[in-house]
């Protein structure tokens, strides 16, 4: 740089709190034909691309994160370690009971009531921060013990600075609340176990 005033590579531009790092060349295969093989990118917009790719991914493997999503204008990138992906080890013993003869490789058991309600629920349709009232210090919509119908608006998603009410597609009697108050949840998380009625 020789006036401080702008970056010698567009890189240094777009994200200069990341770590460099070059984009990862493609491995020669023995025996394949070189027609077969994918090009190495050629202009500089990919690989300046492949390289945020890269530092994005070094980013996500040095964190406690199991998912990275980037979205700009009209395209989007999802980043997933390979735990995100696993299908939950609990599926296949769904008819036993849970804690006899279901124990993983560690020999823990492996119950997860709070992902899979054992009774039908109000799902959120989108993710954001739930409020269960209109308004701070005002009664909630709905309580535990207390019956709800379908279309009865049970609570708040704010996204985007917008608030969406959310409405039961249940009726019957509310048995357990899942969503905390101001808190996160992500669509199609459980909010609200329902008792059909």
């Amino acid at each position: 740089m020789t006036d401080g005033a702008e970056p010698r590579d567009p890189r240094d531009a777009a994200a200069p709190d990341l770590p460099m790092a070059e984009p990862a060349a493609v491995p020669a295969v023995i025996g394949a034909d070189s027609d077969d093989m994918p090009a190495s990118p050629t202009d500089p917009g990919d690989v300046a691309l492949l390289g945020l790719v890269d530092r994005l991914a070094a980013i996500l493997d040095r964190s406690e994160l199991t998912e990275l999503e980037v979205q700009v204008g009209g395209t989007g990138l999802v980043l997933r370690k390979p735990v995100a992906i696993a299908p939950p080890p609990a599926a296949t013993s769904a008819a036993g009971t849970p804690g006899v003869g279901t124990a993983g490789a560690g020999g823990d058991p492996a119950p997860l009531p709070p992902a899979a309600p054992a009774r039908p629920s109000v799902k959120a349709p989108l993710t954001g921060i739930w409020y269960g009232s209109p308004s701070p210090g005002t009664a909630p919509y709905v309580t535990v013990g207390g019956e709800i119908v379908a279309g009865q608006v049970v609570g708040l998603i704010e996204a985007m600075k917008l608030f969406n009410e959310i409405k039961s597609d249940l009726s019957g009697r509310v048995a357990r609340i899942h969503a905390e108050n101001g808190k996160l949840v992500k669509a199609r998380q459980p909010l609200i176990e329902v008792d059909p009625s």
